[in-house]
This record gives C-alpha cells, sequence and structure tokens, in this order.
C-alpha cells in the first residue's frame, strides 16, 4: 500500500502544476470526512483540488492506472458520509474550480464550474433578473457540484422542485478516463437515455463532475410569509396534511419544534423558544391578490388545525429571523453533541404518522430527537442528539436511526429525501429497494465505473469501505 501511495502522489506531482497535490497528514486530515459525524472515514493518501476539466480527467487517469480510490469533494458539507475517504484514497476536491462561465439571459441558463458555491450562483443570476432556485439550508457554503452529487433539495423545493428538475447537462470524467458531454443546453430535448440525469444524485460513484448547466427562472415576486404555533408536533403534522388536501402549493413550508427552537435561542438569542412546541413558517411567492387569497387559505388551514397561535407576517425583518432560525438548526443542536441527522422522506398525508412515529421511537430508546422539516413536501429531519462521551446513548441512537427508516418506508416513504446515502443509509437503501433493482443499480455502477474507483463502498456497497 505504502509503495503505491508513494508512486501516485510522484505521479500526480509530475501531471499536475504544483501546489494542486498536497500530502500534509494535517491537511489530509481536514478533507478526510463530511459533515456526518458518526460515518466512519480513513485519512487520504492525497488530497489534489484540479482547476480544469482537463486537469480532473489527468487526475482519474492516473489513479486508474494505479486503481487508486478516487473520493469527489466539494465543500464537504454533506451528511451521510459520501465523501468520506478510505484507505488509498485520493480526495479530489473541486473548491478551486468557482468560475460562472455564463449566465445566458435568452435562454434561462448559467454554466458553472463545480466550486461555485450556490449563495454565489444565486447572486450572479440576481443581477441579470434570474434566478436559481434549488436553496439547501447550507447554500452559503455547499457547492453546485455537490449538489448535484446530492440532488440536493432545500426550503422552496415543495413548490419548484429538487436539483435535477435544474441540471441541463454537464462535463464528466467517466470511469475510463474519457472527458464527455452529457445533456444539452435547449428547453427540450430526448435523444437517447438521460445520462445526465443519471449522474445527478450518483453521489460521485459514476463520474466526476466537471461543469455543470442549470436552468434558470426569472426572478420572482416577494413572498408573502405565515407563522403558526402549535402544542404538539401531531397538530403541527395535521397543518401540513390540511395544506395538502386544501390544493395549496406554498413557496416553503418548514417545521421547527422546540428541542430546535430552545437550542437556537441558547446560541443566538432570539428569543423564539417561548410560547409553542413546533413553528410551522410557509411562504407564498404567487403575485397580487392570488397570494392574498393562498395565504390566507394556508392562514385558515394552520388554525383550523389548532394553532395556538397563527397570523400573516407584516414585519419583514421578522419573518426573515423565524427562516435563519430554520437554517441554523443544524449547527445549533451540534453544539450540544455529537448529531445523528436523519433525511427521511414520506407522502404529505402522512407526516402526522410519521412525526408521531419518531416521538416514540425517542422516547422508547431514550434519545433526544429534534425535528425540522420540509415539511410540505413530507422531507423530514430528525435529528438524534447524544452527548460525546456516552457510548450506550451512541447506540441506542443507531438503533433509532434505522427504526426511522424503517417507519418512513413501511408508511410508503423514502429513506432519504435529499442528503443521499453515502455511507449511513446503505443499510435503509437494502430494505427499502428489491433484489431485482438493487442489481440494477450494480448493473449501472459496473457500466459506467467498471474499475470501480469512484467513492467505492458508498451508496451501493459492492466493495466493502476500509474505513
Amino acid at each position: 500500500m505504502f509503495a503505491m501511495s508513494t508512486a501516485v502522489i510522484e505521479d500526480l506531482r509530475r501531471a499536475l502544476p504544483p501546489g494542486r497535490t498536497i500530502d500534509d497528514p494535517g491537511i489530509l486530515d481536514s478533507y478526510a470526512h463530511d459533515e456526518a459525524a458518526w460515518a466512519p472515514h480513513r485519512r487520504p493518501v492525497a488530497v489534489v483540488r484540479p482547476r480544469s476539466a482537463d486537469e480532473i480527467q489527468q487526475i482519474v487517469r492516473i489513479c486508474l492506472e494505479h486503481r487508486a480510490p478516487v473520493v469527489a469533494r466539494g465543500a464537504g458539507t454533506g451528511l451521510s458520509g459520501g465523501a468520506n475517504s478510505i484507505d488509498g484514497a485520493v480526495v479530489l476536491c473541486t473548491e478551486q474550480m468557482t468560475t460562472i462561465k455564463e449566465i445566458d439571459k435568452t435562454e434561462q441558463l448559467a454554466v458553472v464550474e463545480p466550486g461555485v458555491v450556490n449563495d454565489d450562483l444565486r447572486k450572479a443570476c440576481a443581477e441579470h433578473g434570474l434566478w436559481y432556485p434549488p436553496d439547501p439550508a447550507s447554500a452559503p457554503w455547499s457547492t453546485i457540484g455537490g449538489n448535484v452529487a446530492t440532488n440536493a433539495g432545500g426550503l422552496c423545493c415543495v413548490k419548484y422542485g429538487v436539483t435535477r428538475d435544474y441540471v441541463l447537462g454537464m462535463q464528466v470524467v467517466t470511469g475510463r478516463g474519457e472527458l464527455v458531454r452529457l445533456g444539452r443546453r435547449t428547453a427540450k430535448g430526448v435523444a437517447g437515455y438521460d445520462l445526465a440525469g443519471l449522474m445527478v444524485g450518483s453521489e460521485g460513484t459514476l463520474g466526476i463532475i466537471a461543469e455543470v448547466t442549470v436552468r434558470l427562472r426569472p426572478a420572482r415576486p416577494p413572498e408573502r410569509t405565515i407563522a403558526g404555533y402549535f402544542d404538539s408536533l401531531s397538530a403541527a403534522g395535521r397543518a401540513v396534511a390540511a395544506v395538502g388536501t386544501a390544493g395549496l402549493i406554498p413557496s416553503a413550508l418548514e417545521l421547527i419544534d422546540r428541542h430546535t427552537l430552545l437550542a437556537v435561542d441558547a446560541w443566538k438569542n432570539m428569543g423564539l423558544s417561548d410560547e409553542a412546541d413546533a413553528v410551522l413558517l410557509a411562504r407564498t411567492d404567487t403575485p397580487g391578490s392570488g397570494g392574498d387569497e393562498e395565504a390566507a387559505a394556508i392562514l385558515a388551514c394552520f388554525t383550523e388545525s389548532d394553532a395556538s397561535w397563527a397570523a400573516i407576517s407584516s414585519d419583514a425583518q421578522e419573518a426573515e429571523a423565524l427562516f435563519a432560525a430554520r437554517r441554523l438548526a443544524y449547527p445549533a443542536l451540534e453544539r450540544l453533541g455529537p448529531v445523528l441527522t436523519e433525511d427521511v422522506c414520506v407522502p404529505r398525508a402522512s407526516v402526522p404518522e410519521m412525526l408521531t412515529r419518531i416521538e416514540a421511537i425517542g422516547k422508547q430508546n431514550r434519545i433526544t430527537i429534534a425535528n425540522v422539516a420540509h415539511a410540505g413536501d413530507g422531507n423530514l429531519h430528525p435529528l438524534l442528539i447524544v452527548p460525546a462521551d456516552d457510548a450506550h446513548a451512541r447506540r441506542r441512537a443507531e438503533y433509532a436511526f434505522e427504526r426511522i427508516l424503517d417507519s418512513a418506508i413501511d408508511l410508503g416513504g423514502t429513506v432519504t429525501g435529499e442528503h443521499g446515502v453515502g455511507l449511513l443509509k446503505r443499510d435503509g437503501l437494502t430494505r427499502e429497494l428489491t433484489e431485482p433493482v438493487l442489481a440494477m443499480h450494480a448493473a449501472v455502477k459496473q457500466a459506467l465505473d467498471p474499475h470501480g474507483i469512484f467513492n467505492p463502498g458508498k451508496v451501493i456497497a459492492l466493495r466493502a469501505p476500509q474505513c
């Protein structure tokens, strides 16, 4: 292993400009894992930071020659262990590929390198009167390449969809070391299989993304915010189901529970945790009187579902503070101890039952579970909080984690709505999918990565990860 590692590093240094290849142990450790605190990882043999598609191709070809695993990484904000290194791996980090190559107002598209930060793209689009909708909570830090690799969602995907709905095409380095273009720039196109769509959500297991072409939308009008306070999670869940039953499609519908509000208050002193066990935050961006009617209808769903208080906000600053609390949920809870983050998605009508089951699983296993959710599309994020020095609590939390997955599957849902499978959800995936479907996944992996160098052991474990 040592001789192979040395040879890979030497070849990378010969092929790439100075500074691209790193093997300093202290720096390697900082690139060894993403934000999934409990997912296993090992120190990579090297980190490479290319600045072009051609350099990515050179890196992959060298790793192919040495059969060295390649783990692609963006900003490392993932929550499933999908960017975690294994023994002998080269971590290929696209953080220096930050060019927005094109914003076309006529075609309403942008062409970007994979290291472009989500919020930076959104700001650049806004200067042209355009909007890039996918908005994960990590948007200020996460990169477009990572968003594409995990098919990231976000707060507004209840109305506008997830990353896959905005990817038109991409440039990819394949498992044979070829640099290819997939997809299109046109508004329509059905030539051949949708290979670009296949790459979205593949978590670096099928190819390395070197450039992305994304669809844009016109800038949207100002939003109205509706807030509701509830005395229980189940009551908030009923309000979510009521919004769906009414045929309403808000531009956001988020849930925050008391555990989360307390954690945010303890950190930022925002004064949000005094009056409710659960808060629902809805938004509508329908313009004119239609937006007024939609906001009133959402408010009615809240009040008729036993909200202890509900109102349409007339204070834009107050509304932004509420949504800021939602985005701060994960780092605020992480301050309390290691957090095992769930990401299940169930049919909207099943949200009340799923929330009830999560509460019961927490009590049965004596684990504190905080809940935040993109409730409008049934994507729930239970956050299991465990004291760092309590090994027994960690085992209980890991058991509870799997029971939450089983509950989601039982209710007709899925084990991951947007974070990806990575390492944490592999067992859950085998319970969700049938054997023939798992075999189809394995066949695709074998066809596109015949030597098994791309992110081995992730998503579908054809080879056990050495970590």
